[in-house]
């Protein structure tokens, strides 16, 4: 039997960054940046106004008080977006609003706040030092300064700085594309009545939903019945368009297990026992012309997810070439103690809750393979060591949060 590092690292071995393309600014989120950013402006481009308000000479204003405020001539507007060059003449103050140029001349903004708002003649109630309310240019972002690096795994952050330096394009590791195919012909769509023998479909929607929280592109493949050539047409007709695919079911040692027979003449797939609970069967190799990496998860629902986020989270992270790829492993207090398997380690479904004190953690119902209520009130995998069979009150343990797009 192998252990769960050892299947993790064949199933890793091969796998790398998915090769580099070049994408829109708007289809860049939740991709990995595969080359630098460098600016070529500075940012803030010019120095402008962080305020409403009038633009003036520090000095002309200092002994400005409530009781003796100093009256200026406003001689103009500053709207933002006006590009022709002004300049303050002494004595004078012009009105700007937020994100305007800040007139030669000037050398601080009053807030209107601190003004009487006039339109041709303001009164002044307090000075300003100089330099207040202006955002120098290039305090920001010097030109030919690098803004973002290779490796970074882009968000809404990411993308406004690439738009604010007028990047439209960004050259990426695109998310990986994945098509997930659940097996049986004793499933049945959501949402379709159900004849005797018969079940729902939940693996397929369920890993759907994984894969896409992963952050892959993902679509359900169909579902696949117990026949070779159906198996086999479903799998070719996927790994043609896929970076990663993923089964349910139909690998084991059943009389009806077509998936297994079919992939043992398609790819260069292992089928091996791995000790862990759930979701000890497991297998792994490639299928196609692609060498298109396949998972083949077990067929009950809670082995499936759990074998994804122990197996096919990290293959993911690493073909969209995340930073990331070591998920870190916090600890959490033991509050509910429970039974672990001997000799295999267990991922078993906890309430995570964290207090002041510190996480705890409690197991959420039973650990059995078939039990998705409980899966659904879970919301993290604690992890228990080989060597443990009696989980006790009190033991720090490590977890995973479920879930968490990571």
């Amino acid at each position: 039997m192998r252990s769960v590092d050892e299947h993790l690292k064949l199933c890793l071995k091969n796998l790398g960054p998915l090769p580099a393309v070049e994408v829109l600014l708007s289809e860049a989120a939740g991709c990995v940046l595969a080359q630098d950013i460098v600016s070529g402006i500075d940012m803030p481009r010019f120095d402008n106004s962080s305020m409403d308000g009038y633009a003036v000479r520090a000095a002309e204003v200092a002994s400005a008080t409530a009781g003796s405020p100093v009256n200026l001539p406003v001689l103009g507007d500053i709207p933002a977006g006006r590009g022709d060059a002004l300049e303050l003449e002494p004595g004078t103050t012009l009105r700007i609003m937020t994100g305007a140029p800040v007139p030669a001349g000037a050398d601080s903004v009053v807030q209107v706040e601190w003004t009487d708002g006039g339109v041709r003649q303001v009164r002044i109630d307090r000075p300003v030092p100089p330099g207040r309310n202006i955002r120098r240019s290039g305090e920001d972002v010097r030109e030919g300064e690098t803004v973002l690096t290779a490796g970074t795994w882009l968000t809404a952050r990411h993308v406004t700085l690439a738009a604010s330096v007028g990047i439209d394009r960004l050259t990426v590791h695109p998310r990986p594309r994945v098509v997930v195919l659940p097996s049986g012909s004793e499933l049945v769509p959501p949402g379709k009545p159900l004849q005797p023998g018969q079940i729902h479909d939940s693996n397929g929607y369920g890993l759907l939903a994984a894969a896409q929280a992963a952050g892959a592109v993902a679509r359900h493949g169909g579902i696949m019945p117990d026949t070779p050539e159906a198996v086999g047409s479903m799998l070719e007709a996927a790994a043609a368009e896929a970076d990663l695919l993923i089964t349910t079911g139909g690998v084991s040692a059943g009389a009806y297990d077509t998936v297994k027979a079919v992939l043992r003449e398609l790819g260069t797939m292992e089928f091996v026992q791995v000790a862990m609970q759930p979701g000890k069967p497991q297998g792994f190799g490639t299928i196609g012309p692609r060498s298109t990496p396949l998972f083949t998860l077990p067929g009950n629902p809670v082995s499936a997810l759990l074998s994804f986020e122990v197996f096919v989270a990290p293959a993911l992270r690493r073909l969209a070439g995340r930073p990331d790829l070591d998920r870190s492993t916090p600890t959490a207090t033991v509050v509910e103690g429970w039974r672990s398997p001997a000799a295999r380690r267990q991922f078993a479904r906890c309430l995570l809750t964290v207090t002041a004190a510190g996480p705890t953690v409690r197991p959420v119902g039973g650990q059995g393979s078939h039990l998705v209520a409980d899966l659904a009130g879970a919301n993290c995998l604690v992890i228990v060591p080989e060597d443990v069979t009696q989980v006790s009150e009190g033991d720090e343990l490590p977890y995973i949060v479920l879930e968490s797009g990571s």
